[in-house]
């Protein structure tokens, strides 16, 4: 599932060239009984399965460590909210293991053991975590340099610097008796970028104030 997705568009791209490199790891693998087992009963009680400390580390353990530069993530709904300064710390890495959780959890001594963060996309719940690895891959990925083309596309889009990106207009100059800004055809490279700017908070503070600075002026 994991693999697919990433496939397509500029990841999959990124892959051929070897700008990036996938691997997935399936935890089944490492499960020593016939049956494959990887998750049971909890102790004390309660709904659902917990995934299995034991296989997990086996799974983990397989996986060759880069020496210096490798990060595991544990993909949770208790985890720290995935932003996209967490993924440009990210993206520095040589390598990232990314844990799907499934069930109802993994064993905490896992956690304990081989996760050094845990993350989350959102706050909801999915039925396993491969989306949210696809989510976080892909994500991440964009930012490592030369997976994007052009690296000003990067730099300048929405929620860089805690901004949503300001309105973008493109031909035709007229759509149904709408035009565009007249300073965008100014040819004034220093007045567009202020203009700019100043959009940017403007629909920051409309759409997301949530993402406001301390310290900013709301008077623009």
């Amino acid at each position: 599932m994991v693999l697919d997705a990433l496939k397509a568009s500029l990841i999959g791209r990124a892959q051929l060239q070897g700008v990036v490199k996938f691997r997935a790891v399936q935890v089944r693998d490492f499960a020593l009984d016939k049956h494959r087992t990887v998750d049971d009963f909890p102790y004390g009680g309660g709904p659902g399965m917990l995934m299995r400390a034991d296989v997990l580390g086996r799974a983990v353990e397989s996986v060759p460590k880069h020496p210096t530069s490798t990060r595991t993530v544990f993909l949770s709904p208790q985890g720290g909210l995935l932003t996209q300064p967490k993924a440009k710390q990210l993206s520095r890495l040589s390598q990232l293991i990314v844990i799907c959780g499934h069930y109802e959890g993994v064993d905490q001594r896992f956690i304990d053991r081989y996760v050094d963060e845990e993350l989350s996309i959102g706050d909801y719940v999915l039925t396993g975590g491969e989306p949210a690895a696809i989510v976080l891959a892909d994500v991440v990925s964009r930012l490592v340099p030369g997976v994007v083309g052009d690296p000003a596309s990067v730099q300048e889009e929405s929620l860089e610097n805690n901004l949503l990106k300001y309105p973008q207009y493109t031909r035709p100059p007229e759509v149904e008796g709408q035009g565009i800004p007249s300073i965008l055809l100014s040819g004034d490279h220093g007045k567009i970028k202020a203009w700019r700017m100043e959009q940017s908070r403007a629909v920051t503070l409309q759409k997301r104030p949530d993402l406001i600075l301390p310290g900013w002026d709301s008077r623009i």
